[in-house]
């Protein structure tokens, strides 16, 4: 079982059908595919599983970007009714939001000598959601760093040239689209965000006040 994976609808490198190859020579019985903000793989990938009789179960997904207490926190959505009007429209919000931020990291990419970034960025991502990802490829693409890790640390943490602050809806609101849509709200990757102790303890007790 595998319930947080991307496809390159987001940040994903993988193709959907490239993506569910991959989990059945893993041997999986379950894979949730959890974009970050969108759901535009969901029916490329229950065709594929229809079509191919792929001894594989689909879970609805999606990773949401929030905010919190000056933080951004993931949230995984699981089971969701991807079809539900409201849940798309949140989720276009979001997208709107993505766009805004990746105008701005290219604008001030610009403004320290590294054009084309929007550009690159926008013929990368195609129809899927624009993400931080998608930049640091683009400046190790050009030579800027030599790996993706360099790129966060030189460029797009915070502090940096590229860093933007998040401009995401608030993580109890994104619990409740989810709840809304018919899904469970997961906490993805707690450790990841490098929270002292209190602060964890303030996040999972938000978290779980949420609903989720």
């Amino acid at each position: 079982i595998d319930l947080h994976s991307h496809t390159n609808h987001s940040d994903g490198l993988l193709s959907v059908p490239e993506l569910l190859s991959r989990a059945l020579h893993f041997k999986l019985d379950v894979l949730a595919i959890t974009d970050h903000d969108t759901v535009s793989a969901l029916p490329e990938a229950a065709a594929w599983i229809a079509q191919e009789q792929a001894p594989l179960t689909l879970i609805p997904g999606v990773e949401i970007s929030t905010a919190w207490a000056e933080f951004e926190i993931h949230v995984v959505g699981l089971n969701i009714n991807a079809a539900c009007p409201q849940f798309q429209q949140h989720l276009a919000s979001q997208q709107q939001r993505r766009l805004a931020r990746a105008e701005e990291i290219a604008r001030r990419l610009a403004k320290a000598n590294i054009p084309g970034a929007l550009e690159a960025v926008m013929a990368d991502v195609g129809t899927g959601a624009i993400t931080r990802t998608h930049f640091a490829r683009f400046l190790v693409n050009t030579g800027r760093a030599a790996s993706m890790n360099t790129v966060f640390k030189k460029y797009l943490a915070r502090g940096k040239t590229g860093y933007v602050p998040n401009n995401w809806v608030a993580m109890a609101d994104a619990v409740q689209w989810i709840k809304q849509a018919g899904g469970q709200a997961v906490l993805a990757h707690p450790l990841k965000y490098k929270l002292n102790g209190k602060y964890l303890k303030r996040l999972v007790k938000d978290f779980a006040a949420a609903g989720g």
